[in-house]
């Protein structure tokens, strides 16, 4: 009997062994419909076997043999299995949650859309200026479709909203065909017209990289905010494209991927290109996907889940932003993409860029070490563009208006009349962090969290932003009936209504993660800052990195001082990078730029640092204090988080594990403790932190742990995070 171990979506570190007879060939990656239990379940075929130590009649046969998408590779299935190992979670789970989600079901997946369309003969005669002079959208698309000779599905609707209608009234009237042919498998053309010439240290990176056999090699591209990485990736994808590979570029957050596109497909107009990430719908996601697979997509750019994407054509990686905490996953399987992506090109003997103004201090410690090779871009790339002046306003003792300092106000008052932009930095949304009763002390909090409902006042409502409750704004203290409540501290919403109030003639534009929720909002508001169509912008963590706004000259950072002496050992780390990339958007052109940042503790280390722009000695003063608590990169450590009704609940776990610890792998365990958050969504969190000199150490007494754990009773849901970021 041919036996196949099969990978399924279920809670246990196990394969499931089912015969594979009546199907002709079968092997490794292939997908199956088999039956789990009293339910029908896709799988993946994760090994084969002779024989199994199940008896015969127990074994069940596979239902279905999926021949619609080819089998997942070998690669892929090897970087999987090492990413279940590592992370010490179900291998089924971490397969089949890699997959689209049209992939893990029964029932095939709807057909596919046109990927394409192209001019007919037809259409190709029609001339645009006799179409009417109001069917814009119709004569851009016609103009489009003659130039370029074809349009993917994401070019029309770039066009326009109503691109999309207007294709298929073209197909209607016979002007144009739907086409799958969406790559030419030529070396990929360079629109080399307009690029700009390197700075010397761009082109000693580009260098650098391009120089040598074709090999796994990390490279480490540190470079001051605006000092063009961006275009050192692209010249180097260009050459890999030259050579017929593949591509894969990570980003950190959605909000970068429509800039990067565009710069991408500008540069490469005639190379089949695809995003990845969570706002595209299942059906766009299992296109892309497809096409990354079978090797006609070159250019794959995407978030963390773009990763575990098939290339069978990879040459290179590239991880921009790699210091950003969004690479890591907080909840399932809590993998890095960041560290998962090294571990790829490991595997496939290809070259990974990590990109960073501000890297992450494990990064910049693997470089000095030698672990990394370091390439720096000291100078931005604009010839005439210096890094801004960073100043800070000393706010312990000054008065302060609406939440904004003289000096600050005085500022952007300048920039008005000079008709140049500014940004106000505040990451808190909302319109203020909560509601107070000044008779009794009664504050807004969540019910469900440890922490306060913000006031969000246009809607008259109280939310949480970490697990979504909400309610109406009581018209009295709940506790003492007092009717005079008031918003206590500034969010966005406040900062755009108290500045609206100072500069009324103004033009100002709040981006955060409310005002673009709408799916194509934030394209269009960062249009209308680049076309200058707005003089001030209130902005979160949304504008922090990779923006390019040329008129943009001023930004001033309002409530900076929340993170300086927080309990968590990141919080500094994080701070200064935040601050650095907000920073980094002023005066990115020939303008120059200025940064003001209100305080209460001017003399700060921290601040100090910003102001000479000095990453490297901000990084060393904390691998010190790193080295002298033991803290990472000078050790490595694992956070076994447990949640339950009560607290009590969640600690006894704990505090067994710790009891059934295995004693001989030299690896220190801590005292269970409530989680930062305690309180989460109804639950109460606790955490046993773990750690160790070595990692090979860590890993196998995780591994002989982790069969302990399992047999562990108890109502606790429980997990393992390796290399934890949140505490």
């Amino acid at each position: 009997m041919k036996i196949v171990q099969i990978a399924l979506d279920v809670p246990l570190d196990s394969l499931f062994d089912y015969s594979a007879e009546g199907h002709g060939e079968i092997g490794i990656g292939d997908r199956v419909l088999v039956s789990f239990g009293r339910r029908r379940m896709v799988g993946i075929v994760a090994a084969i076997a002779d024989h199994s130590e199940l008896p015969p009649e127990r074994i069940k046969p596979v239902l279905r043999v999926f021949r619609d998408t080819p089998p997942l590779s070998e690669e892929i299935i090897r970087l999987l299995r090492f990413c279940a190992d590592y992370y010490h979670h179900p291998l089924g789970e971490v397969i089949l949650n890699a997959l689209p989600v049209p992939l893990r079901q029964a029932k095939p997946p709807a057909p596919a859309k046109p990927t394409a369309y192209r001019l007919t003969e037809a259409g190709v005669a029609v001339e645009a200026d006799t179409l009417p002079a109001r069917a814009i959208v119709k004569r851009r698309l016609l103009q489009s479709l003659k130039q370029a000779g074809m349009l993917t599905r994401d070019d029309v609707a770039a066009l326009s909203p109503s691109g999309p209608r207007a294709i298929m009234e073209f197909v209607a009237l016979g002007w144009a065909a739907a086409s799958d042919e969406t790559l030419d498998m030529a070396p990929a053309p360079v629109r080399a017209d307009k690029l700009r010439s390197l700075t010397q240290a761009q082109e000693q990176a580009v260098a650098a990289i391009l120089a040598g056999p074709e090999q796994f090699k990390v490279w480490l591209l540190h470079g001051i905010t605006g000092s063009g990485k961006t275009e050192v990736y692209l010249r180097v994808i260009a050459r890999v494209l030259e050579r017929g590979g593949q591509v894969l570029v990570l980003v950190p957050e959605i909000n970068l991927t429509p800039q990067l596109e565009e710069r991408f497909r500008a540069r490469f107009p005639a190379l089949c290109q695809v995003s990845l990430h969570s706002r595209l719908s299942a059906g766009e996601r299992l296109r892309h996907w497809r096409l990354a697979q079978c090797g006609r997509a070159r250019i794959v750019l995407g978030t963390r889940l773009a990763l575990f994407t098939p290339l069978p054509q990879l040459k290179l990686i590239v991880v921009d932003e790699e210091h950003d905490g969004s690479f890591k996953q907080q909840d399932g399987l809590r993998y890095s993409a960041r560290d998962m992506a090294i571990a790829r090109a490991k595997q496939a003997g290809v070259p990974a860029i990590l990109g960073s103004a501000t890297p992450a201090l494990e990064t910049y410690y693997n470089a000095l070490t030698g672990r990394y090779h370091l390439l720096e871009l000291p100078a931005r790339a604009v010839a005439e563009a210096a890094l801004p002046t960073i100043r800070c306003i000393d706010i312990s003792r000054a008065e302060l208006t609406e939440g904004l300092s003289e000096p600050l106000l005085a500022a952007l008052r300048t920039r008005l009349e000079r008709g140049e932009q500014s940004l106000v930095f505040i990451n808190r949304r909302g319109y203020a962090p909560v509601m107070r009763c000044g008779q009794c002390g009664w504050i807004s909090t969540c019910h469900r969290c440890s922490s306060r409902l913000v006031v969000h006042l246009r809607e008259k409502r109280l939310r949480c932003h970490h697990c979504g409750h909400e309610s109406r704004i009581p018209p009295s203290c709940p506790d003492c009936g007092n009717a005079d409540l008031a918003p206590l501290g500034h969010g966005t919403q406040r900062l755009e209504a108290s500045l609206t109030r100072i500069f009324p003639a103004a033009r100002i534009l709040r981006v955060d993660r409310d005002s673009a929720r709408r799916k194509h909002a934030l394209p269009e508001m960062l249009e209308r800052i680049h076309a200058a169509e707005v003089d001030i912008v209130i902005g979160t963590q949304l504008l922090a990195k990779g923006h390019d706004f040329k008129k943009l000259t001023l930004v001033g950072v309002v409530n900076a001082d929340g993170a300086l002496y927080s309990g968590d050992f990141r919080a500094s780390e994080r701070l200064f990078a935040q601050l650095m990339q907000i920073a980094g958007r002023a005066g990115r052109d020939v303008l120059p730029g200025e940064v003001l940042i209100q305080t209460q503790f001017p003399t700060h280390p921290l601040f100090q640092s910003l102001i000479r722009h000095d990453y490297q000695g901000f990084a060393e003063g904390l691998l010190a204090e790193r080295k002298q608590a033991e803290f990472p990169p000078y050790c490595h450590q694992a956070l076994l988080r447990a949640e339950a009704a009560q607290m009590e609940t969640a600690l006894a776990f704990l505090h067994q594990a710790k009891a059934v610890a295995p004693k001989q792998f030299g690896v220190s365990l801590f005292d269970p403790v409530p989680a930062q958050m305690a309180r989460l969504a109804g639950k109460e969190r606790a955490h046993l932190l773990v750690q160790s000199a070595s990692r090979g150490a860590l890993q196998a007494f995780i591994s002989a742990w982790n069969i302990e754990l399992s047999r562990l009773a108890g109502r606790v849901r429980w997990s393992l995070d390796v290399d934890p970021l949140e505490f």
